[in-house]
């Protein structure tokens, strides 16, 4: 019986990594194309009223992170979110909950979003602006990525909130000694 639970939950953890990973990649290619649009269609100072005054799209290039703080600090950030990124991919490997695979891979995918900016475009490695062409009233420009980056601290924090562990399994319910198998004998 402990065998079969145990090549359950390798499949089931195999099926975690993949939804994560897909995640991932579909989020940050989803950043990759809208950025890439926003850098063909819009023109840097002239934005574009999609909903009402709610929703508009002004193109930047953002040398420093969140909020534009950091602007002299870019190879710094760059190297923090090289960091991060494998940080967060080595932990990444251990998600055995859909919730967790979800932020995991939406995390992934913002954080790479971003990197491959400051890794890719000007003015070169490590220097790279990162592309906002997203605008809120009374908030700072922001892309896909960082809206990746938001939802997965969300459900972090709903998941940290609940109790869930990285594994899905809260330690009361990974602890067999309480648990019976039925048709045997306590």
């Amino acid at each position: 019986m402990q065998a079969a639970r145990g090549a359950s939950l390798t499949s089931d953890h195999r099926s975690k990594t993949a939804l994560l990973l897909g995640v991932a990649v579909a989020a940050w290619l989803v950043d990759l194309v809208t950025k890439s649009l926003a850098l063909h269609r819009l023109e840097s100072g002239d934005p574009v009223e999609l909903v009402d005054s709610l929703l508009r799209l002004n193109l930047t290039a953002n040398p420093g992170a969140a909020f534009s703080t950091g602007t002299g600090l870019t190879p710094l950030i760059s190297l923090f979110a090289l960091a991060a990124f494998g940080v967060v991919l080595w932990l990444s490997f251990r998600v055995g909950d859909t919730v967790w695979a979800w932020a995991f891979g939406l995390l992934l995918a913002g954080i790479a979003g971003n990197l491959t900016d400051r890794l890719f475009r000007e003015p070169g490695p490590l220097r790279g602006h990162v592309i906002d062409f997203l605008e809120l009233p009374h908030w700072p420009i922001f892309n896909v990525a960082d809206i990746c980056i938001n939802v997965a601290a969300g459900l972090i924090i709903l998941q940290s909130l609940r109790g869930i562990p990285l594994s899905g399994v809260k330690e009361t319910e990974s602890d067999g000694a309480d648990e019976q198998v039925p048709g045997e004998a306590p």
